[in-house]
């Protein structure tokens, strides 16, 4: 039986990129209607993630005009298709993200069919909102180290949802990886998870031992979701001919890095973008194949708290203050 629709929608509106309380507000707004190969889904919980932040300054990559809904992933329920592709989805379970269009922090969103992915039964609801950025990334820069060669890495921020689930792929797939975390109690977290090599950013000889597990290892990749120095540490502590993939700027701060380490001993800095990856047809159809098979084995972000849409303010000050501590959801308000 087809869902009666209403004309309007509840969604949080971005105004203005300054901050202010003000600029992102819970609104009214006419419900959208799906084109060709859109469906419309109704929006059962929204993932933060460090992107949605960018997002929200006006520093991400993908800027939209204003106002738009900010949320860039999330699990709902596909109600309506405007063509017979999408009609296949009506009903369906999936998770789902935007980049270009209004986003998941509202009760209804469009969505590319394409871009839609049916959730199994034993995937829960808030595992759905964390379905496709942080797994398809930690995936993809595997993926894309052991195309490029490399044998071992390192990644920073490995405590949080994503690092931690780069612990999980170290593990499974036998690919040495050096975790490095910023506190003694990450250090233990992740051990507790399995990881063998961690090591503390804040201790006093981080810098050498850094330099003697790469070498050990033949470490010769790193994942930085830091950048400020700690593209530079990194790159200057691994070996001859190495690569950082830098994926995401924590620090808020330029990468910096000693060009001596480019010049004379051919080691390389680049940017890693998902949505870059997963440009191409072969790399998403792997990701979408072996992601899921992560997930039954435990690969899920943990989640510590819900807050309504109208309660987003809340929602960001508690995302920020602990990222490692589990994903915060955005969730519709009772009607």
């Amino acid at each position: 039986m087809t869902e009666t629709l209403p004309a309007t929608m509840r969604a949080l509106e971005l105004r203005d990129h300054d901050g202010l309380p003000g600029s992102l507000t819970l609104v009214e707004r006419p419900l959208p209607k799906p084109s060709q190969t859109e469906v419309l889904v109704k929006i059962i919980a929204a993932n933060i993630n460090p992107s949605d932040l960018m997002f929200l300054r006006g520093v991400y990559g993908t800027r939209r005009p204003l106002p738009t809904v900010p949320g860039f992933e999330g699990v709902g329920v596909v109600v309506s298709a405007g063509g017979p592709l999408g009609r296949l989805l009506v009903g369906r379970r999936v998770a789902t993200s935007t980049q270009q269009s209004d986003g998941t922090w509202a009760e209804y969103m469009l969505a590319s069919a394409l871009g839609c992915v049916p959730l199994r039964d034993r995937i829960s609801d808030d595992q759905g909102a964390s379905f496709l950025i942080n797994p398809f990334s930690a995936f993809g820069l595997f993926d894309t180290a052991r195309r490029d060669g490399h044998k071992a890495a390192i990644h920073t921020a490995a405590a949080s949802a994503l690092g931690r689930m780069l612990v999980h792929i170290s593990r499974r797939e036998r690919f040495p990886m050096v975790h490095v975390v910023r506190r003694a109690a990450q250090v233990e977290l992740l051990r507790g998870l399995g990881a063998e090599h961690v090591l503390d950013s804040s201790e006093a000889d981080f810098q050498s031992k850094l330099h003697a597990l790469a070498a050990q290892l033949n470490a010769t990749a790193a994942f930085d979701a830091v950048a400020g120095p700690m593209s530079g540490i990194l790159l200057h502590a691994m070996p001859r001919n190495s690569e950082v993939y830098v994926y995401g700027a924590l620090s808020e701060a330029h990468a910096q890095f000693d060009p001596r380490d480019l010049i004379f001993e051919g080691k390389k800095v680049r940017g890693w973008w998902l949505a870059e990856y997963l440009r191409r047809p072969d790399r998403a159809v792997l990701a979408m194949a072996s992601v899921p098979g992560y997930f039954d084995e435990g690969m899920a972000s943990p989640v510590r708290a819900r807050y309504p849409f109208s309660k987003v303010h809340e929602a960001l000050a508690a995302y920020q203050g602990d990222m490692t501590a589990g994903k915060v959801l955005l969730v519709p308000d009772p009607r």
